[in-house]
């Protein structure tokens, strides 16, 4: 362990941590743009964006706290009229090219860019000078890229190699016009983009939208779990009116805020007009709704006759992979043990 203070609160942290870590355990908050807590080992020490930058006694410069690691006796002060400063001339600096559409944004009211500005006192840029001007790709199906907004703060890049491992994104030309771009500069449906959508996710600012439209204070969220296959990722469904407009990740234990493409964006069955909301029960050559009592007393009816004239091999059961590994587990456990039949199956073939 090391021993340091943070803002003269003395804490202790595993070797190999980071300023930033410290802060944590000191419960003292320093505001990041390029670091993501949740994907602290996606962000390494990419320091980009500078804005978590602090003092450490005896060294002449800022320090970033999310890539500087701890030393023993270290002392940190993350409030001084220095850090503010620094911190006020990063956000005008990516204020300066930043495009200033915040009214018509969809990420308006979750911009980290525009939260950390108005926590700041940010209100306009002291940097005048030309702006970049990338054409917006609307090629993929499910997201838009418009990198007039991009911070360059590389986090979409890193969810691509680090966890999707697809690499299909990345840092084209240098200084003031690097942006994000596939290889060759050609539109995301040309590259290998399997369309996850932890790019979207991980995203501080409007750069990379789901194509769906709503604003973050018009939707409500309810936590769930993925029904696509039997992992169990968990996820937040995003309610408009209704009606799902939106899914983010959540920080569940078997997806730690990640979600694949039919996570992210299939959920468009869940507001189809053909969609199975209530059983069904065939009466005088009729599919009817039933309710979920009479539909289970028709099932144990059915099953309990079949079994007594013919036997249990007469059953089969044939469950899903869209659901959970326990819950098969389970259906597997009843036709065995219930029926009295080896005839079980499920379609892992999504």
């Amino acid at each position: 362990m090391v021993k340091l203070t943070v803002d003269g609160k003395a804490v202790e942290v595993p070797k190999g941590s980071y300023v930033i870590d410290a802060a944590n355990a000191a419960d003292v908050t320093i505001p990041t743009l390029c670091y993501l807590e949740l994907h602290k080992d996606m962000s390494g020490d990419n320091a980009s964006c500078r804005i978590c930058c602090v003092e450490v006694a005896g060294r002449k410069n800022l320090a970033p706290a999310c890539a500087t690691p701890v030393a023993e006796g270290m002392e940190i002060k993350t409030d001084t009229d220095r850090v503010f400063k620094s911190r006020k001339i990063m956000l005008e600096l990516l204020l300066s090219d930043h495009a200033q559409d915040c009214l018509t944004c969809a990420k308006a009211g979750t911009c980290s860019l525009q939260n950390l500005c108005y926590d700041n006192d940010v209100k306009e840029s002291g940097f005048a000078g030309r702006m970049n001007s990338f054409p917006v790709d609307e090629s993929n199906e499910f997201y838009v890229r418009d990198m007039n907004k991009c911070v360059n703060c590389r986090r979409c890049a890193n969810a691509c190699q680090s966890y999707q491992c697809t690499d299909a994104i990345d840092f084209a030309s240098r200084g003031f016009t690097s942006h994000v771009a596939v290889p060759f500069e050609e539109a995301v449906k040309e590259s290998t983009c399997v369309s996850c959508g932890n790019c979207v996710s991980v995203c501080p600012v409007g750069a990379l939208k789901p194509k769906s439209k709503y604003r973050t204070w018009e939707v409500a969220k309810t936590r769930t779990t993925c029904s696509y296959c039997g992992v169990g990722c968990s996820m937040d469904l995003l309610v408009k009116e209704g009606k799902v407009v939106g899914v983010e990740p959540a920080d569940g234990a078997a997806n730690n805020g990640l979600l694949c493409v039919k996570g992210k964006y299939g959920y468009n069955f869940i507001n189809h007009p053909d969609r199975l909301k209530k059983p069904l029960i065939r009466k005088d050559g009729e599919l009817v709704e039933a309710s979920w009592e009479e539909a289970y007393s028709l099932i144990v009816d059915k099953v309990t006759k079949t079994k007594a004239e013919f036997g249990g091999d007469a059953l089969a059961g044939l469950t899903s992979a869209r659901v959970t590994n326990e819950e098969n587990y389970l259906f597997q456990k009843l036709v065995r043990a219930g029926f009295g039949t080896n005839n079980v199956d499920h379609c892992a073939r999504l």
